[in-house]
């Protein structure tokens, strides 16, 4: 049953022009070459509209996916598709784990997130439902519907393209998954050394427990994996996760291919900004050859 007649699900009408508007989102992701406020994470700035990080994470990233998933529920009775091919379903799949990681575990494993502001919050909140309801309409009954249409989609067989696409994804996400945590040890380490200063003053001195400060702003130019030679391979590995998703989907799925490109096109500006931010604060010594996203090209 449709929440809102004609918008969610949307129509084929209105969701093809949520895929066309949607393909101008780079235009929107170029302006912070020229823009160097971005009020969120490391660059995060003090406001008193900030939202707590990890409420704001969770509530801007989930929505994509749960759009997503009640389309792809709603969306099939309404075009009288009895069953969705498994190809959709599977794309389904990928799209909903990786933001349950994302959405969902991300804030519980993070020892700490910086406050996010809320236009920040709003520009993903966007992203969000208009990627959930570009690609779950794509999934749900306005893309390919049977297995013929999938095999047209393939310029090799559709089952070779699909697994090979998801090999693709898995490295992305797994790598991605890597490397968030090579990031999220920086702060496990600063709160355990934190404790063990903590309880080592208490025992010296016989108090009570000392105050502690917290490790939410707590950075170090991480060592291990492609860290090695770039400082952003987090987004490189979801630029890869995503690269597989739009190869499952094949050449023909322009909300994959949308989806790609715009997440490139946010996160290509942030990271080299980002370069600079860890060359100011440790020094170019430091931050040696590393490039900031592309490893001995950007």
């Amino acid at each position: 049953m449709a929440l809102i007649k004609n918008y969610m699900p949307p129509s084929r009408e209105n969701w093809e022009w949520v895929v066309y508007l949607f393909q101008f989102f780079p235009v929107l992701a170029s302006l912070q070459w020229a823009i160097s406020w971005y009020g969120a994470g490391k660059t995060s700035s003090n406001s008193r509209f900030n939202i707590p990080g990890k409420i704001a994470w969770l509530t801007m990233e989930a929505p994509g996916f749960l759009t997503l998933l009640y389309i792809m529920n709603t969306l099939p009775a309404e075009q009288g598709i009895a069953s969705l091919p498994w190809e959709n379903k599977v794309m389904g799949a990928l799209f909903v784990i990786h933001y349950i990681y994302r959405a969902i575990m991300t804030p519980f494993l993070n020892p700490s997130m910086s406050p996010i502001h809320p236009l920040v919050w709003l520009f993903a909140l966007t992203f969000q439902l208009s990627n959930g309801t570009s690609i779950g309409c794509w999934l749900g009954g306005y893309g390919p519907t049977t297995r013929a249409e999938w095999q047209k989609e393939a310029n090799f067989k559709a089952g070779g393209r699909i697994v090979f696409g998801i090999m693709i994804w898995a490295l992305g996400l797994l790598t991605n998954i890597y490397h968030d945590d090579e990031l999220r040890e920086i702060r496990r380490a600063a709160a355990r050394n934190q404790k063990k200063r903590a309880a080592e003053a208490d025992s010296s001195t016989g108090k009570g427990k000392s105050g502690e400060k917290g490790v939410d702003k707590v950075y170090m130019i991480p060592q291990n994996g492609l860290f090695t030679w770039i400082l952003y391979p987090h987004y490189l590995c979801e630029w890869i996760e995503w690269g597989g998703f739009w190869i499952v989907g094949g050449w023909g799925c322009v909300p994959a291919r949308n989806f790609l490109v715009n997440e490139i096109t946010a996160m290509l500006p942030r990271a080299v900004s980002g370069k600079q931010w860890y060359i100011e604060r440790f020094g170019k010594e430091k931050v040696g050859n590393r490039k900031a996203i592309i490893p001995g090209i950007l």
